[in-house]
């Protein structure tokens, strides 16, 4: 089989979405593709090194456009996508695929018949280390059925922290004192809070697994149209810029993550949805070691470029994250249903302090 090309492997860097399945899973297998795909990412970092007045490594990059995307001003969203095109594109992401999956297979219960029953709560988040050959072979969530926006977050900035409180209903984290190189007052933006819903189909999953050369096990009874509903939000955000343009300092709070089933156990869901072809076996694996008790919601960190620790933040148990070259770091935590997040262009210590010093 032809190789993909040089555009297309640095498509999978930069939108790998919008890549063919089939040269996603030639990549994956190949070492020769797989050899370009890392060259690509090289030559990402040092595009957007050339670009800024400083050295910025990429995952730097990863923040700005993180935190500036709801940033977005009227004038630009006259010019943007519909939201539903928009939202249809974020869900057919591989990230997307595995933090969508990850979450239907973290649940434990059974849904009564015809009602929507929660079955996934975050009570606290683990790591799940994801390999670039695993977000390329991953399939996105239309592989396995179809998704639908029930409610889009409508992400938008506003004047102060009052604003938004009243915006979200959440109290707005104070920074204690600020780290050094951070200064000047945030910019907030808040989000709505963001349904999808999520109904398996056998005909696309059996598509899928013939794709990849296998046979579709026969699912279990009710899970063929089994529905199940992803709910987060509303969230804020308060940001600090730094002189590079990138986020020097980002305080995060967002209502957890929460799961309903109508109609299948989740127990039922959740073996037979890890032992589809296609799931790759070291990320079904760790899925597979949660508990079954539904409140664990896994957070992908990008093997080679990120690594994690465990910490605690006044009390509560955290994931800390930090880039190869320890430039930027970031914690992340959940205390009574809400997750909490630091992040910027500090190291981990800095994050750990802000997060330990945040005032309500």
């Amino acid at each position: 089989m032809r190789h993909p090309t040089e555009g297309t492997l640095r498509r999978l860097v930069d939108e790998p979405a919008g890549v063919a399945d089939t040269d996603r899973e030639h990549v994956a297998g190949c070492p020769v593709c797989l050899s370009g795909l890392a060259a690509a990412q090289r030559d990402a970092v040092a595009v957007s090194a050339a670009l800024d007045t400083g050295t910025v490594p990429d995952v730097d990059a990863a923040w700005h456009r993180l935190s500036h995307t709801v940033a977005v001003d009227e004038r630009r969203r006259a010019t943007a996508p519909a939201p539903a095109r928009r939202w249809r594109n974020r869900l057919r992401s591989p990230v997307v695929a595995v933090v969508g999956v990850a979450a239907l297979l973290a649940g434990g219960g059974a849904a009564a018949a015809a009602d929507w029953l929660q079955v996934f709560r975050t009570e606290q988040i683990a790591p799940v280390t994801v390999t670039q050959a695993d977000l390329v072979a991953l399939p996105d969530l239309s592989a396995y059925g179809t998704a639908q926006v029930v409610e889009e977050p409508g992400v938008r900035e506003v004047p102060d922290a009052a604003a938004a409180e009243d915006a979200t209903g959440l109290t707005v984290p104070q920074v204690d004192e600020l780290p050094g190189g951070v200064g000047g007052d945030p910019a907030y933006q808040v989000g709505d809070r963001a349904v999808v819903e999520f109904t398996f189909s056998a005909e696309r999953a059996a598509e899928a697994a013939a794709a990849a050369g296998e046979t579709l096990p026969p699912p279990p009874a009710g899970l063929d149209g089994g529905r199940f509903r992803l709910s987060a939000g509303p969230g804020v955000a308060a940001v600090w810029t730094s002189g590079s343009g990138a986020p020097g300092l980002v305080v995060a709070r967002v209502v957890a993550p929460t799961a309903d089933s109508s109609g299948v156990p989740f127990e039922t869901a959740r073996d037979y949805l890890l032992s589809l072809p296609g799931l790759p076996e070291d990320l079904a694996a760790q899925l597979g070691s949660f508990s079954g008790d539904g409140t664990t919601l896994p957070l992908p960190v990008p093997a080679g470029l990120a690594t994690s620790a465990v910490a605690d933040v006044d009390g509560a148990p955290a994931t800390v994250l930090t880039s190869r070259d320890g430039s930027v770091a970031g914690v992340v935590w959940v205390t009574d249903g809400v997750v909490t997040a630091v992040a910027g262009s500090l190291d981990a210590d800095e994050v750990l302090a802000v997060a330990r010093g945040l005032q309500e």
